[in-house]
């Protein structure tokens, strides 16, 4: 038997499995019928709490932060690896400081070790902010093809720590007429896929200063998700581009499952974007693995 909690953020949700000296070896399979919402748990992807020590992939983030203590092993719902994942932090992290594995003090750091990097993790107001690290544009604007679209629209792509592709739309009702049960086709398709958003500015875009902006996701190994942080950020700064250098530096990305802040902010290595939004945790049991 495996001990296991459910959390999410807004509404992203993830099977944690806590596994601090890495004594568990989770095949795809075994993620997959974890995730799978009628005949398992049910959730967008799991969380494996373990030590960096006791993980490969830790060793690079332990020579980046030596107090990166634990590594979130992301896997996504179809059992394939991911590099990194913003609502998987926050709610990895809520779940450390619920467990008593680790403590954020006021106005200090937590480091997170992920494939994507080390991510540094603070407390906030509406539950917990995490750094996402330098991002960059990606080669090219792909065209993207979605079920409900009348013609493919021009995508850009963002990296996050993990590939997006932001498609901009005309209107919240194109937004809503999606059918994102199909998987949207990408031209040229990215190598290793990437997480497709859609995204609606707001009216008007701009409100004291805050960018305003909706959207829909449709992460690569999942299918479409009710939130992604990371395509949250890559959301924020794909419209910020489009808007131009009096773009602000701060947004809300509305979400079916809620509301995401997004901070851009320099850093001594290039600009940083940070993501912020609430963690809960639902439940815990154990469960019997095939």
């Amino acid at each position: 038997m495996v001990a296991f909690t459910k959390g999410h953020g807004t509404g992203n949700d993830f099977v944690i499995i806590p596994d601090p000296d890495g004594e568990l070896d989770l095949t795809a399979e075994q993620v997959a019928a974890l995730c799978d919402r009628h005949f398992g748990i049910g959730a967008d992807g799991v969380l494996r709490v373990v030590r960096s020590t006791a993980i490969d992939a830790g060793a690079a983030a332990l020579a980046e932060e030596p107090d990166a203590e634990w590594f979130m092993d992301y896997r996504n719902a179809d059992g394939s690896i991911a590099e990194m994942c913003g609502n998987g932090v926050r709610v990895f992290v809520h779940y450390l400081v619920r467990s008593g594995l680790a403590t954020i003090e006021p106005g200090s750091t937590l480091p997170i070790g992920t494939r994507a990097g080390v991510r540094d993790v603070t407390a906030s107001a509406n539950g917990y902010q995490v750094d996402l690290g330098r991002w960059k544009l990606a080669d090219g604007e792909p065209l993207a093809k979605a079920r409900g679209l009348d013609v493919a629209r021009p995508g850009l792509g963002i990296d996050v720590g993990n590939p997006h592709v932001v498609v901009a739309l005309a209107s919240e009702e194109e937004l809503a007429g999606l059918d994102l049960s199909f998987i949207p086709e990408l031209d040229p398709a990215p190598v290793s896929g990437a997480n497709v958003e859609f995204v609606v500015p707001g009216e008007p875009l701009v409100r004291d200063g805050v960018g305003h902006v909706s959207m829909r996701v449709f992460e690569r190994g999942v299918g479409e998700t009710l939130s992604c942080g990371t395509g949250v950020a890559a959301t924020a700064l794909a419209v910020r581009h489009w808007a131009g250098e009096r773009a602000p530096h701060n947004w809300q990305v509305e979400v079916p499952g809620g509301t995401l802040g997004v901070r851009m902010f320099p850093a001594e290595d290039g600009e940083h974007v940070a993501l912020s939004g609430p963690a809960q945790l639902v439940y815990s049991g154990t469960i019997e693995l095939a």
